[in-house]
C-alpha cells in the first residue's frame, strides 16, 4: 500500500523554514551538536514542533544538508565527462571535503553515518560513496589510480581529513594532497 503525503500547510511550511533558518546559523556557530532547544527556540517554535519535523538530530542535519548533497551529486555527473578522469576525482574529493568541513562535527557524523543503514544521512553518505565510486572507476580505467582502492575507502579519507582539521591547523588542502599522492599508480 503506498501512502501519499499531503502538502505541509502553509504555518507548517513556515516552522520548518525557520527551523532550518535557525539550524544552519546554530551549526555555524556551534557545529552539529548545537542545542536543538536553542534552534527551536531561534526559530521561535517549541521543541515539539522540531521533533515533529525532525525526529532525530540527523534528519535535521540531512536536512540541512540536502542542497549540498544535490550539488556535490551534479558536480560528480559533469566530473565523469571530463577528459582527466584522476584531474576529475581529485577534483571531485576537494568538493567533498568542502562539504565534509561545512559544520564542525559533521565528518563524525557523516562517517558514523556511512556504517549505519538507520541513520537519516546514511541515503547522503550512500550518494556520495556511489558518486566517489564511479569517479574512481573511471580514473582506474584510465590507469591513473590505484586498482586497490575503493570508494569508501576515498569517503574515509576525506572525512578523516575533515575531523583532523577540526582539532588542529587547517591544512586540509595539504593532506588533501598528500592523500592524492598516495593514490596514483606507481607503475606508470
Amino acid at each position: 500500500m503506498t501512502t501519499v503525503q499531503r502538502p505541509m500547510r502553509a504555518d507548517a511550511r513556515r516552522n520548518y523554514e525557520r527551523l532550518l533558518a535557525a539550524a544552519r546559523d546554530a551549526f555555524a556557530g556551534h557545529g552539529t551538536e548545537a542545542s536543538l532547544e536553542d534552534i527551536a527556540r531561534s526559530a521561535e517554535v517549541g521543541i515539539g514542533t522540531l521533533y515533529r519535523h525532525f525526529p532525530t538530530r540527523r534528519a535535521l542535519i540531512e536536512a540541512v544538508l540536502h542542497d549540498g548533497i544535490v550539488t556535490l551529486d551534479a558536480q560528480a555527473r559533469e566530473l565523469l565527462e571530463s577528459p582527466s578522469p584522476e584531474e576529475a576525482l581529485l577534483e571531485w574529493l576537494r568538493h567533498l571535503m568542502a562539504h565534509a568541513t561545512t559544520y564542525r562535527g559533521l565528518a563524525v557524523a557523516l562517517m558514523s553515518s556511512i556504517r549505519d543503514p538507520s541513520s537519516e544521512l546514511h541515503g547522503s553518505c550512500e550518494t556520495m560513496r556511489r558518486n566517489g565510486d564511479r569517479l574512481l572507476a573511471h580514473a582506474q580505467r584510465a590507469g591513473a589510480i590505484r586498482p586497490d582502492i575503493t570508494g569508501v575507502d576515498l569517503v574515509k579519507l576525506v572525512n578523516a581529513i575533515a575531523w583532523a582539521g577540526e582539532y588542529g591547523e587547517n591544512d586540509a588542502d595539504r593532506l588533501l594532497d598528500l592523500v592524492a599522492d598516495g593514490l596514483r599508480r606507481r607503475d606508470r
